[in-house]
């Protein structure tokens, strides 16, 4: 008896294994892969970088069964500067998506973070420009529901940036 109580609970979590199977990352290279070609992609203005803009952009948008992109949509950025450098490096992400042979299209939303590397002496002109930064700042928000239906989050994409 006991033998079979062993037996089918060694079924059950093998079955409850199977259930719980890992999605593959949807992009090529994995996590890591994607991590990498927005490090090497994603270039950061000039204008950017003088005004030592900080702060995060999340993007929403669709990837079609080829793995090119489409419908880009900016639910939230810190401040407007921050969507085109994204926008930019997302548009050459054409054909290295990865989507279920079922779907026609699948969207996903990534959220994009931006720092700079702070020099060694930084002082109270630094500080100053940030908050000058901050308070100027043009923020894009979502002004309307967002739907998450059949939508992937993918990990925070950091973007670190050296100063002028």
């Amino acid at each position: 008896m006991k033998k079979i109580i062993i037996i089918i609970s060694l079924i059950f979590q093998t079955a409850f294994c199977f259930a719980q199977e890992q999605l593959a990352f949807p992009f090529q290279g994995g996590k890591e892969g994607m991590t990498q070609f927005f490090k090497d992609s994603l270039f950061v203005s000039q204008d950017l970088a003088q005004k030592k803009a900080i702060g995060t952009a999340v993007i929403k948008f669709t990837a079609n069964q080829n793995g090119s992109i489409s419908k880009i949509v900016v639910y939230y950025a810190d401040d407007a500067i921050l969507v085109q450098p994204v926008i930019d490096a997302l548009r050459k992400t054409n054909h290295k998506w990865i989507i279920s042979a079922n779907e026609k299209a699948h969207d996903f939303i990534v959220p994009f973070v931006f720092t700079f590397n702070p020099p060694d002496n930084a002082g109270s002109d630094l500080q100053k420009t940030v908050y000058d930064n901050y308070r100027n700042r043009n923020p894009i928000l979502s002004k309307d529901q967002v739907p998450l239906d059949e939508t992937t989050l993918l990990p925070p994409v950091s973007v670190n940036y050296d100063l002028p």
